[in-house]
């Protein structure tokens, strides 16, 4: 179970190696996007709280990333945490993730993008539920959920 301490390790020594790697151009993405997951996942972009179609979905599965089908989170760890956008205290895997300190309007934060392809996802914080205290708070456009599909 990943910690805040082994995220904040990621931002400054280096992330996890992923499976493999996905490189497209922008107008590779822009090609399979829609407007609004390109702004969102290649643009880092926010979609407005509470807007998201994945924020009140509880189905079984797991959230893909939209870009390149990679598996992120599974349902089973995702939690209402009231933030307006969904939120999940693990990912899949260890290297499915990867983290950035983010010091954009004037806060420091730590952003999570695809390990495979590097989209845009949202921002980990540690405030969430034990026992990790950690919270994934994700853009719903960035995600697809697979309905049905367990985590191996």
């Amino acid at each position: 179970m990943l910690t805040w301490k082994e995220i904040i390790n990621f931002t400054t020594k280096g992330n996890p190696i992923p499976e493999k790697r996905v490189d497209k151009t922008a107008a590779e993405w822009k090609e399979i996007l829609t407007p609004e997951q390109f702004r969102i996942t290649r643009q880092k972009g926010t979609e407005r709280p509470h807007s998201g179609a994945l924020c009140s979905i509880y189905d079984e599965g797991q959230y893909n990333c939209i870009c390149c089908n990679t598996p992120l989170f599974d349902s089973t760890i995702k939690y209402e945490s009231s933030s307006g956008w969904p939120s999940f205290t693990q990912p899949i895997k260890e290297n499915a993730i990867k983290y950035h300190k983010d010091t954009s309007f004037g806060m420091i934060r730590v952003e999570v993008m695809c390990n495979t392809c590097d989209a845009h996802l949202g921002h980990v914080f540690p405030d969430g539920p034990e026992p990790s205290g950690l919270r994934y708070c994700i853009n719903s456009e960035s995600m697809q959920l697979e309905k049905g599909v367990e985590n191996e």
